[in-house]
This record gives C-alpha cells, structure tokens and sequence, in this order.
C-alpha cells in the first residue's frame, strides 16, 4: 500500500470541521481593521485630515508636517489595537505581495525606550531590493530601491502588523512594481476621460475607474495537497488521469456548499471585514471543489490591492481549516479552469456611470461615445491587452472547458449591434434636422430599453459588455489586477485622447456643432473596429481562420503574446500616455519571460522527478507482480499455462511499453531543457522552452495516466483525481 497517499486521506477523512459562528453583523466588522476616513476623522487634526483627503481626492502632495501628524496619530491607532510593528507593504514583480516588518520600540538610552513611528518611517522606506526581478533596470549588487506611501489606499491592520501600501522604485526612479504604472494610467484615463465628458457635462471635474473582481479559486485538502509533489511545487497537478465523474453532470455548480468549505469562506469573509475588502458573493463553481467570491466595485487602485490582500489571506485561513487553496489557473485536466473577470468602468465625480446610458439623448451620446471608444481602443491595441494576461499558467486555461479562446474579441450582444449598425449610416457632415430627431429618438434615445433585456454574456468572449460595464473575462486567477488594468486604462485614455482631438478638429475646421462632430467621429469609429465585433462561438478553428481573415492575432502561447509589449506601438503609447518609460515596458518584457521560462523549467523538473521516481518503480513493481504470478500459473498449468496467463502476460508488455516512454520522452524533455539553457537570448531562450520542452509534458503524462488504470490501485504513489475532487 502506497503509505502517503493513504495516510493522507485517512487524515483528511479524520478531519473535523471547524465551525464558524459570526458574533457580528457585516457592517458592524467592515472596516474596524483599516486607517480609512471615519477613523481619520477620529484621530487626525482638521489640517492632517483635509491634507491626507486632497492627496486622495486631488493628487496633491502631503507636505512633512501633515506626514509627521498622519504618522503620529496612525501610530496611536495602531497601538490602541495591540500593533507591535509596521512594514510598507508592496507588490513587486513577483506576482506575490511583499513586506519587511519594524518594531515600533526605540531605544532612548539610560535603558529606557519608546513606540515610534514618524513621518519619515511612513513616507518612504529603503527595503532591500536586491532580489526582486528587475528587468536589468539594476544589478543584483545593487541593493537600493524606495517604498513610498500610497495615501489613496488606505493602511490597514493585519495580525499584530500596520500595514502601508506603497509603491516600489528603483534607485533611478524606474517602478518595479504593479502600482506605480496602474497609478500613473489611471491619472492617464482620468484626464482624458474627463475632457472628453466636458462635452456632455461642463460639471465633471474628476473620472474615476472602477474594478470589480471575480475570484475563482479551488479548495484541496491539505494532507491530500501535500501528498502531491506537483502540486506542492508547481500549483498544479503535472499528471494523473480523469476522474470517472468529473463536471459533467453540473452537479456542483451553484449547489449547496460543503461544510467545511462555508465555514473556510465564513471566517475568510470575517477577515476581509475587518480590513474593509467588501466581499458580498460566494457560490460553488463549475468544477468539483472550485469556487467563486466576488466583492462589491471599489475604485481601481484600491480594488487591485484588495485583491493581492485576499489572496493571501486566503492561504492563511485555509490552513486552520486544513484546506490548501489552488489559484492556478488550470490545476486539474479535463475540467474547468479558474480567471478572474475585471468588471471595468468609468464613472464621474458627478455619479454618472459613463457606461451606462441615461434617461435623455444627450446622458445616451455620452454613453455611446465611452462604449464605442473602448471597443475602438480595444481593436486597435488587441495584441497588447493579450500580452496583459500572459503567462504559463494562463495558457493553460485559454480556449479550454468554457475559457475564453487567446484571440481577443469584443461581444456586446445583438441588440447593441444593431444600434451600432444604424450608427454606421449617419451622414457625413452635418445632420439634416430629420435625421437628428430620428437618431435622437429612434436609436439613441431607445438605449436603455435595448439593455434593459440584452446584457447576457458570452461565455466565451473575452471581453464583453454586460448592461453597464465591460467584463475583461480572460484575465488568469493568479494574476495581480494591476498588470491588465494598466494596459486597459492606458489604451482607453490614448483612444479618448485621439478622440477628443477629432470632434475638436471637425468643430473648428468643419464648422460642425458638438453632437454632430460627436456623430461623425464615433460613425468612422464604428466603421474601423468591426473585426474585434464577435457573437459567435469563440472555439475551434473556424473563429481561428475568421479572425485571421479579420487581421486579429492568435497568439496561444506567452512568448507569442509578449512580443507585442515591446513593439515600438506599444513603447510610444506607454511613453505618450506617460504610463511607462521605455526602459520600465522593456524591464517588463524581460521580467515576464523569464518568469515563463523559470515556470516551465519547475515543471519540467518535478515531472522528471514524479515519473522517474514514483510511476516508473511502481510500474516496475506491479509488473514484478505480474511475472510472479505467470510464474505460478505456469507451474500449476504447464504447458497450457500460456492460454490461462495471455492477459497478464499482455498486461506486462504494455507496462514496459509506458516505462519505455516515459523514459525515452524524460530523456528527451532533460536534454531539451539543457539545450534551452545555453540559449541567452531571453526570446529564443523562451520559445525553446514552449516548443520543444514543454511539449514533451503531454508524452510523459500520457504514458503515466495510462499507468494510473493499468496498476494497482493499493500501491499507485500518487493521490488520484476523484479523491483531490471529491474528498469534502
């Protein structure tokens, strides 16, 4: 008997569920953890409050005595909550969040100290950075970088640590980081949108973006997790075959939540409370043991760091309840894979959605103008938005079992085409008054009823507009928000830039009125992005030769898709939008591949490993089993022993036959990856890995899972899918 596999579900099948019971109402919890306005109010000074809300609300810079006060009172806070340290907390270009704690305790000398915390402690920190991807931005012997304060995201509380957000540069200024480019973009798309509304409203002053993410994620049993070496060190599951019962019966989906899973998902909310993440949806997902949790919108910046935070706190309470969460965004063949949608708008300080049409055919103009603007500037950067969702765990999951396919597509349903449609045949020039009325009362003016029935989504579009939003669904469960968030706002606010210089030029020049140059823009927009228009089926090669025809990439692997990061398109756009220098897209590039070569290079070695040191001596001794037994049956039978063993005997030649392969492919994939690491060039260096190493992973695989039927179930090594699946 294989004694981990069995231990371990012995172990998870002993478990007792932890049962939470919550003592307070949500809204009572919400916040209590986090340095936010309400607390402020209580502990800071009118001048130090006032100081701290214009850097938020205005971007303006808080002078060193309001940081002295902010940091005086934010330390006072803190101690009331029984805090011992505080540490500025980041998001490097790991894809994890990072943090390095300090005691507040001071030394005073005469054997004294004190709790300190000052305005320097808070403004700026030199962690050291040395390790942290960098791009070639520096060198490992460098070791500088800053860490500086983050007032639009508010601190927080976490165990006994205040934690900061911050942004993390380099010595030389370059970000190394998710923030500081998602911050800049945001400032990007809110000056352009914002000029853009002055057309509809003089009232508007400020255009904030707003996020809302869908979490999926999948609960594993610990001890079973544990058990796996794969998943322990890849995320994944490298081999194993199907299980009998998988999702076909959608059985799980929306059902009744397990037990175990509710109180996981209980005391997990309990904590977003406390650190004010507010999450209001939980439900059972597509896949056995998958799940999904998804918070009301908040503003973008905020909404990206909320959910690096859950991410890890997810972890922290799984282990109490001896889960293991899988964020990988294809853990298990054969089934659903996990993404999280970025639901993206634009809303005004004046409380208007920019993406949702009004009650007037003006509030309805601006609405198209915002809606026919992103898809335009999704058509015209598609490559790029693809390279946004790139990695090697993403690709896995694109174009599979209900995934969006790697080709970027627009859905907006067929109600909101035919309105494009009749759009498209507005005259050029100016409108005569009959078809102002007929446009303002037959097609703008009918918007809202439109909607009101027709905001189903796609399911396999990748990103699609729902009602008053637009759902960027390929976006990978593992990723940090902030990285396609950026790409989306920067070409957003290009897009409306562009736009604005257009209506600008035809009102000047053609003596056009406002709504008419509005028309006449958005009419040649439509007319230019129809080919990133589908309603289709996003599967199979017919949308593949179809998009090829329409001129859209299908790029299905990371190193394909990130080309288009560096193209001299996307450098200028970066640099014009003042998002990213030249040298911060290039580090990026660099840092992303070489973070899809270490992830095949991982797998490729506990595939190796698993293979060579778990199925081959299993097989191996179950076939020693086997020859035993013919050896029996011979000396019982005789000569006729051949007639009564054949299958055995054909049992132990397809062994060999799958030992053979999966040493002849782990032979192929070693070498393959020795090659690959000769290799400098980042790029080749990269798509060696993807085409001649990776591919291998399927042939060793193929000849293990085939294993997994033929050998006893008493001694195979490794924990099965139907009991990671199903164990509850």
């Amino acid at each position: 008997m294989s004694t981990l596999r069995f231990h371990a579900i012995k172990e998870s099948l002993a478990y007792k569920t932890i049962n939470i019971k919550e003592v307070k109402r949500r809204s009572e919890l919400f916040g209590e953890n986090v340095f936010d306005e309400n607390t402020m109010r209580q502990y800071l000074t009118k001048d130090a409050f006032n100081g701290v809300m214009n850097a938020i609300q205005h971007g303006k810079k808080i002078d060193r005595n309001i940081a002295d006060q902010v940091s005086s009172s934010m330390k006072d806070w803190a101690l009331s909550k029984n805090v011992t340290h505080y540490t500025h907390w980041f998001q490097p270009l790991t894809g994890t969040t990072a943090e390095k704690h300090d005691a507040f305790f001071e030394t005073i000398g005469s054997g004294n100290a004190i709790e300190k915390f000052g305005g320097d402690q808070l403004v700026q920190q030199e962690p050291d950075a040395s390790s942290f991807p960098s791009g070639g931005i520096r060198n490992t012997f460098e070791a500088r970088g800053y860490t500086a304060w983050d007032p639009t995201s508010p601190a927080f509380i976490y165990g006994t640590t205040l934690c900061i957000p911050t942004i993390f540069v380099a010595y030389t200024g370059e970000a190394l980081d998710y923030k500081t480019p998602l911050l800049r973009a945001l400032h990007a798309v809110d000056d352009a949108a914002t000029a853009v509304c002055k057309y509809f409203d003089k009232h508007v002053k400020k255009v904030t973006c707003s996020l809302g993410w869908e979490q999926e994620y999948f609960l594993i049993d610990r001890a079973l997790a544990q058990s796996r070496p794969d998943i322990t060190l890849t995320g994944r599951t490298l081999l194993g075959h199907t299980s009998a019962k998988g999702q076909q019966l959608d059985d799980h989906y929306f059902g009744s939540i397990p037990a175990r899973a509710l109180n996981f998902m209980c005391e997990l909310e309990t904590e977003c409370m406390l650190l004010g993440i507010p999450v209001k949806t939980r439900h059972n997902e597509v896949a056995p043991n998958q799940f999904e949790l998804a918070p009301i919108f908040e503003e973008a910046n905020l909404a990206v760091d909320h959910n690096s935070l859950l991410m890890d706190i997810m972890g922290r309470v799984a282990l109490k309840h001896n889960f293991k969460v899988l964020f990988h965004e294809k853990p298990f063949a054969g089934i659903n894979g996990s993404g999280k949608h970025n639901n993206w708008s634009l809303s005004t300080d004046t409380g208007v959605n920019l993406l949702a049409p009004g009650k007037t055919p003006m509030s309805n103009l601006q609405f198209l103008t915002f809606f026919i603007n992103t898809i335009k500037a999704v058509h015209e950067h598609e490559a790029l938005l693809r390279a946004a969702i790139a990695s090697a765990s993403n690709d896995h999951r694109l174009g599979a079992n209900e995934a969006p396919p790697a080709i970027i597509s627009v859905f907006i349903g067929e109600q909101l085409t035919k309105v494009l449609s009749e759009l498209e045949g507005v005259t050029k020039g100016k409108l005569s008054p009959k078809e102002k009325t007929e446009l303002k009362l037959n097609v703008v003016g009918k918007i809202p009823d439109v909607l009101l029935d027709n905001t189903d989504r796609n399911r396999t579009s990748p990103f699609a507009f729902t009602g008053n939003k637009f759902e960027f669904r390929a976006v990978g469960s593992l990723a940090n928000c902030g990285n396609p968030m950026t790409v989306l706002n920067t070409i957003v606010a290009k897009q409306l830039k562009d736009f604005k210089i257009e209506v600008d030029k035809l009102i000047d020049k053609k003596d056009l009125k406002k709504d008419e140059a509005v028309f006449n823009v958005l009419r040649e927009y439509i007319k230019s992005s129809k080919n990133i228009l589908f309603e289709g089926n996003g599967y199979g090669k017919a949308w593949e030769d179809e998009a090829e025809k329409r001129g859209l990439s299908n790029n299905k692997t990371t190193p394909e898709a990130l080309k288009s990061r560096i193209s001299k398109k996307a450098i200028a756009l970066f640099e014009e939008m003042q998002v990213m220098s030249k040298i911060e897209t290039e580090a990026r590039y660099e840092i992303e591949m070489e973070a899809y070569i270490m992830h095949i290079q991982i797998e490729g070695r506990v595939l190796g490993d698993i293979a060579r040191n778990h199925i081959v001596p299993t097989a191996v001794k179950y076939q020693n089993i086997l020859i035993e037994n013919v050896k029996g049956l011979k000396e019982i039978f005789e000569e006729k022993f051949k007639s009564v063993s054949q299958e055995q005997i054909n049992l132990i030649k397809e062994i060999s036959s799958h030992i053979e392969g999966i040493n002849a492919n782990v032979t192929k994939m070693t070498n393959a990856r020795k090659d690959a690491n000769t290799i400098e060039d980042i790029e080749k260096k990269a798509l060696a890995y993807c085409n001649h190493v990776k591919p291998l992973f399927d042939d060793i695989r193929y000849h293990c899972d085939k294993l997994e039927l033929l050998v006893d179930d008493e001694i195979w090594p490794l924990t099965k899918y139907r009991e990671l699946l199903f164990t509850r």
